[in-house]
């Protein structure tokens, strides 16, 4: 199977290869404009939307969360979909309600320097989590870590992606997420119809572990509705897509992608559910999937994961280059500065898979629960226009989130236990919770604070 495998993924490559046009110039390789100087339409950004979501990190969490929390805990995972909800409506406020032409400049114009400064420290890691995550999937599929097969495996898939988006940049991106996309669906349908016709895919099965509030499952399931409020805003792939196309047929592609996104990844969590409900004590998930189901299905299991993380790897790319020398400005924006952040970004993130952690959803996790410091900039000063919150309230909120999100990672890690015996999922409840109320307060303290002073300045003149 490895050896059809590597032949599938093999082809793939290839035809993203030359199905990707080069790029001429800056408004292609940064904005995603055609040849012609065109925007995307709709079923291009829609389904690069739901490509670039679906990853290949996000549909084996999927999984591996049916697996041991049931159907709770797939669609725990599929309710961080809903961010294309809020990610639309918090497009739509920037780009045409405000008039920014991009986050930083929203943030830069709200708190200054400082405001852009720690949204880019939070999407450049969010970044570099991606490529990580992303290339780590391909290495766990062809081998175990430290394995010859394992390095080439990975080494190869970074090296092949970094060649076509450096081509094209984010146009090449969208033009090979339609073509990976369709390819993508294609498989999910075939082994859909394979999995259902074999019998395991029973309610028995999908229900095997019942809705209980304070297990995993559930609890993970509220933590998603709490952070998907920001989440959206903190990923760059995603706020990229939403600034290059007008404004109807950017709102519809975000709503389309978001019932596309947890359609599939309810579905693929499902098989992990299946997994789980037919494992024996120890049972690995993969070494069940491959006893139910047989060989061809689990090659096209794992030929959806290979795909999306192409499609991502190719994504998040286009994004961190487009972060260092348009939004953030650290070098011109030119075609060969954009290829030479790319290369920077897949070092890093192979970095990482050699030495970070093998844990997948800690990276979700970390990343979401940091960037619920955004919920009351969303709440406040996006939504609720409001011009009087002081810095100093930005600057809490985002202190007090990387705090919650870092004691996180170490809880989880288990390198502490400052918070006693709890389930690491009910803790990161808990962190959230503090996370999200410390960072409204600090906003309606500092609009209390600023509306007293001007007061106050009034009175005195």
């Amino acid at each position: 199977m490895e050896l059809t495998l590597i032949i599938a993924v093999a082809l793939v490559a290839v035809v993203s290869v030359l199905i990707t046009p080069k790029a001429a110039g800056n408004g292609a390789f940064f904005q995603g404009l055609s040849p012609k100087g065109k925007q995307p339409g709709l079923l291009l950004l829609t389904f690069s939307q739901v490509t670039t979501w679906i990853f290949a990190r996000s549909l084996l969490n999927a999984a591996i969360l049916g697996f041991y929390y049931g159907i709770w805990g797939a669609l725990a995972y599929a309710a961080y979909y809903l961010s294309f909800l809020t990610g639309a409506n918090i497009v739509d406020s920037v780009r045409f309600q405000h008039g920014y032409e991009s986050i930083q400049a929203f943030l830069t114009d709200r708190f200054g320097s400082w405001g852009s400064r720690c949204y880019n420290f939070v999407i450049g890691v969010r970044l570099v989590s991606e490529v990580f995550a992303n290339i780590l999937v391909i290495g766990i599929l062809f081998g175990v870590a430290g394995s010859t097969s394992y390095t080439i495996a990975v080494a190869l898939f970074a090296i092949v992606t970094l060649l076509y988006s450096m081509m094209g940049g984010l146009h090449a991106s969208l033009r090979t997420d339609l073509f990976q996309m369709l390819l993508f669906l294609a498989v999910m349908a075939v082994l859909t119809i394979m999995i259902a016709g074999s019998g395991y895919m029973t309610t028995d099965a999908l229900l095997f572990k019942p809705f209980n509030i304070s297990e995993p499952g559930p609890i993970l399931l509220i933590v998603a509705l709490l952070q998907v409020w920001s989440y959206p805003m903190h990923d760059p792939v995603m706020m990229d897509r939403g600034f290059i196309a007008d404004r109807e047929t950017t709102r519809k592609s975000f709503y389309h992608a978001a019932w596309i996104s947890v359609l599939c990844i309810t579905l693929f969590g499902s098989f992990g559910v299946i997994a789980g409900a037919n494992a024996t004590s120890g049972e690995a998930m993969n070494d069940v999937l491959m006893r139910l189901l047989g060989e061809f299905p689990m090659l096209l299991f794992n030929l959806t994961l290979v795909i999306s993380a192409m499609s991502t790897l190719d994504s998040t790319l286009s994004s961190s280059s487009k972060l260092v020398a348009v939004d953030m400005r650290w070098v011109e924006p030119s075609l060969r500065n954009g290829r030479i952040t790319m290369l920077v970004f897949v070092l890093l993130g192979l970095l990482l898979v050699f030495i970070g952690n093998k844990d997948l959803f800690s990276a979700v996790a970390v990343s979401g629960t940091a960037s619920m410091y955004l919920t009351p900039v969303i709440l406040f000063s996006l939504w609720d226009s409001r011009n009087d919150i002081p810095v100093w309230s930005y600057l809490g909120s985002f202190a007090v989130a990387l705090a919650g999100a870092a004691l996180y990672f170490v809880e989880s890690a288990e390198h502490t236990a400052l918070m006693g015996d709890y389930h690491k999922y009910t803790k990161l409840l808990f962190i959230c919770v503090f996370v999200l109320v410390s960072g409204c307060l600090l906003f309606w303290l500092g609009m209390i604070s600023n509306n007293e002073r001007k007061a106050l300045s009034e009175a005195a003149g």
